[in-house]
């Protein structure tokens, strides 16, 4: 069609309008104050555009976008999908864009979550769901004859003792499980460190791979997914090992990737936001050089720009530490210091540094300038 027809619109201060847009134009509705210019362009045609689009989506998607009310109007011919761009103070969020006021980037969300194709991060093949018989034909895929075992990853690098987990297996009728790389009986299981990671798989079965036992491993993996909420490792006796996953998993780098969803592409939601910009698309980074007065001074008169007591006594320690164990000499001005003692500064040392305060000596760990700073950013209530 060329053109838009409104028949008989009457909301708010329109008196049964009836008026042809031509499409592929710039329009631009003028009138007095009150005069229905708004209740048009975006109580009528908007509105109504995007009722009808967000009506063809489903009942899952239609969820995750905001549905406007029918306008008051005998119809509308002609309307394609429609965004509205508002005359409105926006938000000074960092994490406002073109997108996200205009309600588009709700859109996209949708889109790529039910049309997009999961790709591994590491070797950046596509990652697709695993059934048990798919499971099974990769088994019988492993040399005949090699023993294998069939494990159910119950606890995946988790802190915690376990006790209770060990004593519900075997009174399920499991005798064995792998913690931690190393086969124990779960009738005499091993003693934990609570504050330690563990990985826990139980042993649901161990046997050859062959065409004949094909029924036998089948169970036996449908049991493990059960037992390990859809996963399940097959490790072959002095060979590969291989992590299987219902859902999403690459097989080849053993990563799971959660389920595409809506707020996978949210940066706004910690499951969708980037880990180290935390959606906002910019990262601080430390410079050394604004943190001092004067550069060219040495360390005795150098003067940190915080004034903070517990800031400069911690400064001028760990570069005074610093400055002896890279042999350079105290009274070296700031810009001179070599590259090495400037990131050891920013960024901290492996080994502990051994500090002199007043008429004693110690040794404390120094994870440097940059990670002391942003712990007093994220505490702070400012």
């Amino acid at each position: 069609m060329d053109a838009i027809r409104v028949r008989g619109a009457r909301h708010h201060n329109l008196r049964n309008l009836d008026l042809d847009l031509p499409r592929n134009r710039l329009v631009v509705v003028t009138g007095l104050s009150g005069s229905g210019k708004s209740s048009l362009a975006f109580d009528t045609l908007y509105a109504e555009g995007q009722r009808r689009y967000i009506e063809s989506l489903s009942t899952y998607a239609r969820q995750f976008l905001e549905q406007m009310e029918k306008p008051d109007v005998d119809s509308i011919e002609g309307l394609s999908p429609a965004i509205s761009i508002e005359q409105k103070t926006t938000s000074r969020n960092a994490r406002s864009t073109v997108g996200t006021i205009t309600e588009i980037y709700d859109y996209f969300r949708l889109l790529f979550s039910s049309i997009g194709t999961p790709h591994c991060p590491r070797c950046d093949r596509p990652i697709s769901r695993q059934n048990v018989d798919q499971i099974v034909d990769r088994i019988l895929r492993f040399p005949r004859d090699s023993r294998i075992l069939i494990l159910a990853p119950v606890v995946r690098e988790r802190k915690g003792e376990f006790r209770k987990d060990f004593e519900r297996y075997a009174k399920m009728g499991f005798l064995r499980a792998r913690v931690d790389g190393r086969e124990v009986y779960l009738e005499d299981p091993p003693r934990l460190k609570r504050h330690h990671n563990h990985t826990v798989e139980v042993v649901v079965d161990r046997l050859l791979v062959q065409e004949e036992l094909r029924g036998r491993i089948d169970g036996s993996v449908r049991q493990a997914l059960g037992l390990a909420d859809g996963l399940v490792t097959v490790s072959m006796v002095g060979g590969e090992e291989v992590l299987f996953s219902e859902k999403m998993a690459c097989v080849r780098c053993n990563i799971d990737v959660p389920m595409l969803e809506p707020r996978s592409f949210s940066f706004n939601s910690r499951f969708g936001a980037c880990s180290r910009c935390e959606g906002l698309g910019t990262q601080l980074r430390l410079d050394l050089f604004r943190l001092v007065e004067d550069p060219s001074q040495p360390l005795e008169t150098l003067r940190p720009v915080l004034k903070e007591r517990d800031f400069q006594l911690f400064f001028r320690e760990s570069t005074s530490a610093l400055l002896e164990r890279c042999e350079v000499p105290a009274e070296t001005p700031f810009r001179d210091y070599p590259d090495e003692v400037l990131e050891a500064l920013a960024n901290g040392v492996p080994e502990p540094l051994l500090y002199r305060y007043r008429d004693f000596t110690y040794e404390s760990r120094f994870d440097g300038v940059a990670d002391w700073l942003e712990q007093r950013i994220h505490s702070t209530s400012s």
